[in-house]
């Protein structure tokens, strides 16, 4: 795709399957924008980065203008008879957020999660077990899906379910991170919530009857300092685990591996330098932010760049735009390169008090799957024509066919 302004323009033909360009263009004529849909955005790596850690809000009711798709928001949580709450952490200040992270972070510490490696490592093991057999598969279904969701099904405890329907469901609900949906989408995403709701409901009142050493137990009993989570903060935080444990890192692996395939020269240089594998993956999580963009509120004037953006705007901070930025990375940022000495400076889990709680548990399925993906794999290739997924935000893929021989 060429970009043909300066101005961010998601609904030119073939953005989502390359929005880069664009971004380029954007870093280097527009770097601090005030876009015409009424939002603010930043693109390049030092300003992403400072507001980021800056101290402003992600509560969507501070903006001061809150434009059309407020409203469309509101008339779709009345036809379903409830209230749009915000009640995740992913949608709260300090001090609630500051709350519920606590309540929920010991599952998610590094070494924690280290502790899941046999697990993850056998699940794995497993899928490749059945790529294997099968010869050619759409890796997505076989490999990236499957094992996110699995992990953190199992870290939350959660009782068999319709994986397909799950599935549906929270392919709808990330809709709501996209900066535009329209009217359509918007009831879809709210419907689709309120299905989540009452599944997140009934799973955690089976967990109350049948207890277990598990993150669903643990959060139904925690309390800090007499804090508990109500009801409605619980079924929030196992919404918000159960899918943004699995997107995310669906992402991270199938954009990982396609960004391989299409470098076969770094994917060779992988495969004979397990030193590589952490490094690796960061330079994955550069190249290709499974997450592309972050938001914030901002509380007071901000300035940057010689401009201010006012109290109560909505601010769109471009996490893959900045860790493509020459600046930051190197005339070289716009290609692979595994050993990459920086690559951990990117910002695909944010920063500041919201980065990604679950950092250390994507990282670990990434490097698991991928490094033995591609070991096990030596003549793994593409069996067909990918295909992107259409959205701005979480930008992945649909459809992902290879073949392993």
């Amino acid at each position: 795709m060429t970009a043909t302004t300066a101005s961010f323009n998601p609904f030119t033909p073939g953005f989502t399957d390359d929005p880069y360009p664009h971004y380029a263009e954007l870093r280097a004529n527009m770097p601090v924008e005030q876009n015409e849909l009424g939002f603010w955005a930043l693109w390049r790596h030092r300003d992403v980065a400072e507001v980021l850690r800056a101290k402003m809000s992600v509560e969507d009711r501070k903006v001061t203008n809150q434009g059309p798709m407020a409203d469309a928001y509101a008339n779709a949580y009345a036809e379903q008879g409830v209230e749009g709450d915000g009640l995740s952490m992913l949608d709260r200040d300090p001090p609630d957020h500051t709350r519920l992270r606590k309540l929920v972070s010991q599952a998610f510490n590094p070494r924690t999660i280290e502790r899941l490696t046999p697990i993850v490592q056998q699940l794995v093991d497993d899928a490749l077990d059945v790529i294997d057999d099968e010869g050619k598969v759409d890796l997505l279904d076989a490999l990236a899906f499957p094992l996110p969701f699995t992990v953190i099904s199992v870290m939350l405890g959660m009782p068999e379910t319709d994986t397909t329907r799950l599935r549906e469901l929270s392919h709808t609900v990330v809709r709501s991170l996209e900066p535009v949906p329209d009217e359509e989408t918007v009831r879809q995403i709210v419907a689709a919530q309120v299905e989540l709701s009452e599944l997140a409901s009934d799973a955690i009142a089976w967990k109350r009857a049948n207890p277990a050493d598990d993150l669903l137990t643990a959060l139904i009993n925690a309390e800090d300092s007499g804090d508990v989570l109500s009801d409605d903060e619980l079924v929030a935080q196992v919404i918000l685990l159960y899918v943004a444990g699995h997107e995310t890192t669906v992402n991270l692996i199938g954009n990982g591996t396609l960004a391989l395939l299409r470098d076969r020269e770094q994917l060779d240089v992988w495969q004979d330098r397990p030193d590589l594998d952490d490094i690796a993956v960061e330079e994955l999580l550069r190249f290709d932010s499974p997450v592309q963009m972050s938001r914030r509120i901002t509380l007071d004037d901000y300035d940057v760049d010689g401009r201010t953006i006012p109290a109560g705007s909505f601010v769109i901070a471009c996490l893959a735009s900045a860790n493509r930025d020459d600046a930051q990375f190197g005339d070289d940022a716009g290609r692979l390169r595994l050993d990459r000495d920086n690559a951990r400076q990117h910002v695909s889990f944010g920063a500041g008090v919201h980065h990604c709680l679950g950092a250390a548990l994507a990282r670990l399925e990434g490097r698991l799957a991928i490094s033995s993906l591609i070991r096990r794999f030596p003549d793994l290739e593409l069996a067909g024509e990918p295909q992107w997924n259409g959205r701005i935000n979480l930008r992945g893929l649909a459809a992902f066919p290879v073949r392993v021989r």
